[in-house]
Order: structure tokens, then sequence, then C-alpha cells
């Protein structure tokens, strides 16, 4: 029996099989609105075999985006326009989610292809938004000190985004608290220097992310999943670690999130992250014993047999596969056939189906 290979039950939802696609921004579209290359880069994944596939970052809002280039659900017409994408890709078995998210001081920045700098109000960017008005980086605009009309709006829009994704049949969503983005901020004392209720403890800091997890459990029904990214550690000293991170998922789980999504990084531009084949993957164990929830291990996970024994050993309940999954969007097909697991093909692929090991 293969681990990778079982079925994985959150709520409601069975996944035939724990291969996720990772969230990957794709900075591909016009006003937010999704379509063909979404369709084709999310679809011919799931053709691939991936029991989950996680959208990328989709912002809650215009002023929550990355770049002019990122999905949105702040509209009906973008619920629309997710919904065919979703629906060609549960009709090849997989389980399909969204991930909301809201850039915070890292908004409004040209795609990456394009240098990926901070794009100013003057040449069609937007003001970055923030718990504290710390810049970034170097060359990076100070972002307006969010206030509390900001924060309820933002809570509004994630609950809004949410609803708007049920709208467009999606089975799960994914919360974006990870990679120094908007709750990051907020959670890490290196981007809040608050001091009022969302600011200085470790209690004040996760208030905006509970406030979120809260407000979207309760639009979605009982049966569908509730997931959560974050980055359990700033890779700096005096910023998030592991230790904040277990607290957190606590208080995540008993508000009803349904697995973590362990990922780290991306607060700092000084961070020294120690980058190797399955890095992140402690965090994922540490968090599923010690905090009593599922969660998905991702980072530099490649090999078939390096996903294998994640999962079968109990690290992680599920594995994201993001750069493994660009370079070979049937590498699940490829991995079972390595594992000498039988799997089904697409019918219209079954001439290139190898034979059994």
């Amino acid at each position: 029996m293969s681990g990778l290979f079982s079925p994985l039950r959150l709520r409601g939802l069975e996944l035939k099989n724990r291969i996720a696609v990772s969230p990957m921004c794709q900075y591909s579209v016009v006003d937010g609105l999704p379509g063909d290359w979404q369709l084709v880069h999310l679809g011919s994944r799931a053709v691939g075999g991936a029991g989950l596939v996680i959208s990328e970052a989709t912002a809650v809002s215009p002023e929550g985006r990355i770049s002019a280039g990122d999905t949105g659900l702040w509209s009906d017409a973008q619920a629309d326009a997710w919904a065919p994408i979703v629906r060609f890709a549960q009709a090849q078995g997989a389980a399909v989610a969204v991930q909301i998210a809201h850039a915070g001081r890292k908004a409004s920045t040209g795609v990456p292809w394009r240098g990926g700098r901070p794009v100013p109000p003057a040449d069609g960017g937007w003001e970055p938004l923030a718990p504290s008005p710390l810049p970034f980086d170097e060359g990076h605009p100070r972002p307006r000190e969010m206030q509390a009309a900001d924060l309820r709006r933002v809570v509004d829009d994630f609950a809004a985004a949410s609803a708007r994704a049920l709208r467009a049949g999606f089975d799960a969503i994914e919360l974006h608290f990870a990679h120094g983005y908007l709750v990051h901020e907020f959670l890490s004392p290196l981007a809040n220097r608050r001091t009022d209720a969302y600011g200085g403890p470790l209690e004040n800091r996760m208030r905006l992310a509970l406030e979120l997890a809260e407000a979207v459990r309760e639009t979605l029904p009982a049966e569908r999943p509730l997931l959560v990214r974050i980055s359990a550690s700033d890779w700096a000293d005096g910023g998030w670690d592991l230790e904040q991170s277990l607290v957190l998922c606590r208080a995540l789980r008993e508000r009803g999130v349904d697995l973590v999504d362990c990922s780290s990084g991306g607060q700092v531009p000084y961070a020294r992250v120690p980058l190797g084949p399955g890095y992140q993957v402690p965090f994922a164990a540490a968090i599923r014993e010690r905090a009593g929830i599922a969660t998905g291990a991702v980072g530099l996970i490649a090999e078939p047999e390096q996903a294998e024994a994640i999962v079968a050993s109990g690290q992680a309940d599920l594995v994201l596969l993001a750069r493994a999954l660009l370079r070979d969007p049937y590498w699940p097909l490829h991995a079972a056939h390595a594992l000498g697991v039988d799997v089904a093909w697409p019918q219209q692929y079954l001439r290139a189906r190898p034979s059994p090991r």
C-alpha cells in the first residue's frame, strides 16, 4: 500500500491521493479575471492526476493584489470566470481549492519577468496597506498603516471572496497567511509595530488571522474544508517562528481550520533560508504532532520516493508540489508508476500508459 496514493478525507471532501498542486502565481490576467491560461495551467495538472489543485493567490480586493496580473474574487464576474475552470478540473477527478489573499505591503509590484519592482500610483499602481508603515525593502514604498475601518473591511472582503468561491464551485478554501503578505505581516514582530489590539503580544498579533478564519468558516457549509497556508518561520532573529506557529495552529484548529499548509519565509529580504530537499518538512511534522491538526508539506519535494516517505512516515498528511509540477504536469501519474502503484489514467491518454512494473 502507498501512503502517497491513499485517499485523504477533509470533512466531506475525499481526495483521491495525497498530492496537491501548490498555489503558484501566474500574473497573467486583466482586471482579476481568470481565463484560458488558468484553464490550461490548472486543468492540465488535474489531468495529470493530482488529488487537489489549488489556485494561485487570488486577491480579495483590488488593493490586495500583488500585481495587476493577479486573479481576483472581489466581483461576481470573477466568480463566473472561475466556474468553468473549476468544473473542468473536477471532471478530471481532482478536488479544487482557491487560495484567497491580500498582499499587504508587498502589493502593487510589477510581474516578475519585468523586474518585479514596485509600481507607483502614477504608473498604474496603488497604495499598499500594512499593519505598520514599514517598507518591505529599500526602494519599496512606505505602506499606509491600516486603521480600524480598514481591518473591518479586509475581514468582510475575505468573507465575501469565500462566498463567491462557493458560487464558482470550489471544493475548499485556503487562506494565505504566509510569505510576508498582509496576515503574515500582522503575525510577525518584524513587520507589526502596532500598539493597539492588533500588535504587541502574540495574542494581539494573531487577532486578525483568527478573525479572518472565523469569518470565512462561517461562510462555508459544514462539509467544506478550510485550509490555511502559513510561514512557520521568518528565518530571521526576532521574527515569527515555530513555537508561535504552534500557538496559532492550535487556535486555528479550534476555529474550524482543517489543514495547515506549512511553508516559510517571505517576511524580510535578509532572511537566511537553509534551502535543501524537504527543508520545510520538519515544520509540517511538528505542527501535525504538537498542534493536533492535519498538515501539508511543501518546498523542494521533487522525487516520488521522497514524497512517499513524507506521507508514509506520518510527517504530513499530503505533499504540495510547485516547480516539480511546472516541469511535469503529469508528475502524479509518473510517480505512481515509479512506486509500482496502479492508478487510473485519462481515457484519452491510455495508449501512452506504461506497463505495470
